[in-house]
């Protein structure tokens, strides 16, 4: 991975793509973030530090990996955490879920967005959460002015 890869981002039409330069990213075909209007989509982030490819074995070290990195393509969007209004967790094994709560407090705390968590498989063993947020730009403004 290129650390110049890091963070692109191209128009088509309506809609602009980011990429993070994630090697997921490439070989499967997909966007990091895709932003149309004010909506900002965020494609599910692992732990990985997409600078280095390490991933901690630690949980709530792989979920603060996962919310930099989410933050990164929402600053991209020019968007940010307070933006998001809806996020899912997928976590292969829900008794850790509760481990990460501190760290998901402490990013989405302010923004209270709708949440959904879902066990399943992840596409490696070794990943322990996958955080996926659609948020509105500007939209903590606006709840701030309100």
């Amino acid at each position: 991975m290129s650390v110049d890869r890091f963070v692109q981002s191209h128009t088509n039409k309506a809609r602009t793509l980011i990429s993070s330069g994630s090697l997921f990213e490439e070989e499967i075909g997909y966007s990091r973030a895709v932003v149309t209007g004010d909506f900002v989509f965020v494609s599910g982030c692992t732990g990985y530090d997409y600078k280095t490819g390490e991933l901690s074995p630690d949980i709530t070290e792989q979920a603060e990996q996962c919310l930099r990195n989410v933050a990164s393509a929402l600053s991209e969007a020019g968007a940010t955490i307070e933006d998001v209004v809806r996020v899912t967790y997928m976590v292969p094994e829900r008794e850790a879920f509760p481990r990460v709560w501190p760290v998901l407090r402490k990013w989405f705390g302010h923004a209270r967005p709708a949440a959904t968590m879902v066990s399943a498989g992840l596409m490696k063993d070794e990943m322990k959460i996958e955080i996926e947020v659609t948020a509105v730009k500007g939209s903590a403004k606006k709840k701030e002015e309100a």
